[in-house]
């Protein structure tokens, strides 16, 4: 290979691992952020009632779903 193309190759492999750490840092700002506030909510007035509401529309939407699927396969 031509030292030229090396050089640009590496100078291409320089650029993604920089790119890459900051996917990396931006990943876990997002998880420092979404861990926040879950605390923030779970300090508010009402959340258990928000999350039983939340736990029985999930668990009436998966027996919906449950049924629709299995009314497809027959």
């Amino acid at each position: 290979m031509k030292e030229q193309l090396l050089v640009e190759m590496k100078n291409k492999v320089d650029k993604m691992d920089l790119v890459l750490r900051k996917v990396i840092t931006e990943i876990t700002h997002l998880g420092d952020l979404s861990v926040g506030t879950f605390e923030t909510l779970k300090k508010m007035d009402g959340y258990e009632a928000a999350i039983s509401e939340v736990k029985a529309e999930a668990l009436t939407k998966m027996k919906d779903d449950g049924a629709t699927d299995s009314s497809q396969e027959n």
